[in-house]
């Protein structure tokens, strides 16, 4: 089964897109991330209709300092993770790529600090062009940042050869990002997408993935989470891909990518989360580097 049909986004970036707006109900200090350009991704009528949830806010955090909302705490966690690497990186790297681009505004965010690199952004042609007639019809909002769209079919096309075709300078240090995608994948794709960032990404280029992995027993947690699974079953995007930490490694080093930054649960909500959220504790975050 593919991932989600090619005209529509998929029903999780959606949904993770609704985190980050519903997120800047909070005051900024206490965001987990603080994505303003997000709600112009969203059709005007859906923005309009969010309007009346601030005055549901408070029993929504009081739920989200739960097991039951975790997970929405582990994707806002994992957005700032990359953001804080990505923004370490910046420095060093010629250029940004980002696999499964769906609604990300990271181009957008932090255009000051990329300050006109080029940044690709790979996906189905098209979400890509949904993407970019939302762009262009605010103009005002988004700016003008360098977004080259990769407009890629995964079945017929091959990554390394459409990211030359748009630009991507072979070699070059490179930022990746990767974020909600793996789990969705066979390890055969998997593999076959690290063989090609290898194969173009220059030395020192930095990769940026998040892996899960399956909760046994039959305390909360592991209830909450196959349920959660089976529902993203249901509405056709299913989990392929699960590893424990100690196999982390061994998705990326043949592939000539070491991890420099692993980091569980815990980890992750003491460095990025705020008000008390806890993290799925099958959610494991990492950033590896190609030498």
């Amino acid at each position: 089964m593919e991932l989600h049909r090619s005209d529509r986004a998929s029903i999780t970036a959606r949904a993770t897109l609704m985190m980050r707006v519903l997120e800047l109900d909070r005051p900024p200090s206490r965001r987990i991330v603080s994505d303003e350009v997000a709600p112009y991704f969203l059709p005007s009528a859906a923005r309009r209709a969010l309007a009346p949830a601030v005055y549901l806010a408070p029993p929504r955090h009081a739920l989200e300092r739960t097991p039951l909302i975790a997970f929405t705490t582990s994707v806002l966690c994992r957005h700032a993770f990359i953001d804080a690497h990505l923004l370490e990186a910046l420095p060093e790297v010629d250029q940004v790529v980002v696999l499964g681009a769906g609604y990300d505004s990271r181009a957008y965010r932090f255009a000051r600090e990329i300050g006109g690199r080029p940044v690709f952004e790979v996906d189905l042609a098209p979400l890509s062009r949904r993407k970019a007639a939302l762009v262009e019809a605010r103009r005002d909002v988004f700016g003008d940042a360098v977004v080259r769209r990769v407009e890629i079919d995964f079945r017929t096309q091959s990554l390394r050869d459409r990211l030359a075709e748009c630009g991507f300078v072979v070699g070059a240090r490179t930022f990746v990002v990767w974020e909600g995608v793996v789990p969705y994948l066979t390890r055969e794709a998997v593999d076959e997408t690290l063989a090609d960032l290898a194969a173009v990404c220059g030395p020192g280029s930095t990769v940026t993935i998040d892996v899960w992995h399956s909760l046994e027993g039959g305390g909360l947690w592991p209830r909450v989470r196959r349920a959660a699974e089976s529902s993203l079953r249901l509405i056709g995007e299913p989990v392929d891909l699960m590893l424990p930490a100690a196999e982390i490694p061994g998705l990326l080093t043949p592939h000539g990518f070491a991890p420099v930054d692993l980091v569980g649960a815990e980890e992750i909500a003491r460095r990025h989360s705020t008000d008390g959220r806890p993290c799925d504790p099958g959610i494991h975050l990492v950033a590896a580097r190609s030498s």
